[in-house]
């Protein structure tokens, strides 16, 4: 599609609004968050617009860009996207604005945090919106070091470490790129086997009938480096830390996109590309999604740490995701787009919620709060609204993507589903609970100088609950932009039966 190049534009905002509050004078605080809120407001201006604007009737890659970078490796910067790259751009930018408001509070070094959070936002932008392997690399390494900065930086070390914390995020990024590496080389390499010249395209790896060996070995790589970017059980265990050390904006971005950057690409690099591979290797990460579902769930009910509530809730959640991606098939696949974008939104406000709390009372152990929905309504309507999308209140986003990815799941793994579905009723009890004891009962006194959320504070509850409803109420909105993209991809996998190659069913 010629014209204007809107998915650079998307990508530029928050860099050029990087630069600019690096330009302003230190003292100048307001202006460089404003010059924050700013740039986040172009890209989600632009990418809702993209979602509105994408022909539903066409599907495919629309928005295309297409510029050679480096020929003799085959590699250029090519960006577009379809029904699974719209709504994790509209993700982004949705969580990316709120994050702005809810990190409005931030005094120290206040240039450097918006800067290095602008470059993580399009970082994790440009991974949902390349059709380029390597730029897809590129981009994700370029998610590393402003991360990294954030935590040890402006983190807490309120049960871990910062410093701890921002290492142990690192290294298991670092780890999980490694194997990635090896598989995007051996893709390559491959490839130009085939080809007779070398390619990073995915349109063009797509086309290609990788040997079933070969499929198979380099699937699994990407299983690792993204199950453990996806928090797959057991390389989980980063991530609950991470949040729990991470600044608020940091913890939504985390959260809310980050994770869904390995889903995506296991759908986008994995079982796209690598089809019969996906196969054999699909039962062992729908073992994997169980070990999530109901591991994290029950440790959840043991935790008194909000944000390690909110984070283990998650690991628990992004099983859901991976019991439907293993189930290979489009109602299940499209339920875990669903979820992917369900949760993005529903964790974000619940870590919005949890910074502003702890702002104000420097704590964030359910048991030191009672009654707090009498002095802070809208604070308790927000946690309430999180927590209800958590475990699935039907009309709130999450449901429909839970429903659907049991649906297409239970003829496949049928008892794996069965279990699965007790994870609904263990976020029920922890999510219940800790609700309960934070915002019902008497109000405890020294809590009564407590103030609501008020001004900027609202943006973050206004726009994710927003979506939160919206997604809930009107999910044709996502699932049908969604059915084109996992369409496309469920039919180039055709007549594949889920273990006719593999060695489990």
């Amino acid at each position: 599609m010629s014209g204007w190049p809107i998915l650079t534009t998307i990508l530029l905002a928050p860099v050029a609004g990087a630069i600019l509050i690096m330009l302003v004078p230190r003292e100048k605080e307001e202006l460089a968050k404003t010059i924050a809120a700013v740039a986040t407001l172009v890209s989600m201006a632009l990418s809702l617009w993209v979602w509105g604007t994408y022909d539903r009737g066409t599907g495919g890659f629309q928005f295309v860009e297409h510029v050679p970078w480096i020929p003799d490796l085959g590699v250029s910067y090519s960006l577009g996207v379809d029904g699974i790259s719209v709504p994790m751009l509209v993700l982004t930018t949705l969580i990316g604005f709120s994050a702005v408001f809810a990190s409005w509070r931030v005094t120290y070094r206040v240039k450097e945090f918006f800067s290095l959070f602008l470059l993580l936002l399009t970082g994790v932008m440009g991974t949902f919106v390349t059709t380029d392997l390597f730029i897809f690399f590129l981009f994700y390494e370029v998610v590393v070091i402003p991360i990294y900065l954030l935590i040890i930086m402006y983190g807490s070390s309120k049960r871990v470490t910062k410093e701890y914390a921002g290492m142990k995020l690192t290294i298991y990024l670092l780890v999980g790129s490694a194997f990635l590496l090896v598989g995007m080389i051996s893709l390559f390499v491959k490839s130009g086997e085939i080809l007779g010249y070398p390619s990073m395209d995915v349109l063009t790896l797509a086309a290609l009938d990788f040997p079933v060996g070969f499929q198979v070995f380099v699937f699994a790589l990407m299983a690792f480096g993204f199950g453990t970017l996806l928090s797959m059980f057991p390389f989980h265990a980063w991530s609950p830390d991470g949040y729990a050390g991470a600044p608020t904006a940091v913890s939504m971005v985390h959260a809310g996109v980050l994770k869904k950057i390995g889903g995506y690409a296991l759908i986008r690099f994995g079982i796209w590309l690598l089809p019969q591979g996906a196969a054999y290797v699909a039962p062992l990460i729908a073992v994997l999604a169980i070990g999530n579902v109901v591991y994290a769930a029950f440790i959840c009910l043991a935790q008194k740490d909000l944000k390690y509530i909110v984070g283990y809730s998650s690991v628990s959640h992004m099983g859901y995701v991976l019991l439907g991606l293993a189930a290979l098939n489009l109602v299940s696949v499209n339920g875990a787009v669903m979820m992917m974008f369900g949760h993005g939104v529903m964790a974000a406000l619940f870590f919005a919620m949890v910074g502003n709390l702890y702002d104000k009372s420097h704590t964030r152990n359910v048991d030191d709060f009672g009654g707090l929905a009498h002095r802070m309504p809208r604070l308790a309507f927000g946690f309430m609204l999180a927590g209800l999308a958590s475990l699935g209140l039907p009309g709130l986003v999450n449901f429909i993507g839970e429903f659907t990815i049991f649906v297409g799941s239970f003829g496949v793994y049928r008892v794996f589903t069965v279990l699965a579905v007790s994870g609904i009723i263990l976020t029920a009890l922890y999510v219940l609970r800790a609700l309960g004891n934070i915002f019902f009962g008497p109000l405890r006194e020294e809590w009564s100088h407590l103030e609501d959320l008020k001004g900027v504070e609202m943006v973050p509850l206004v726009v994710l609950g927003a979506a939160i409803i919206v997604g809930g109420l009107a999910p044709f909105s996502l699932m049908d932009i969604i059915n084109l993209g996992v369409g496309d991809i469920v039919a180039h996998i055709g007549p594949l039966q889920l273990g006719g190659i593999g060695w489990f069913r």
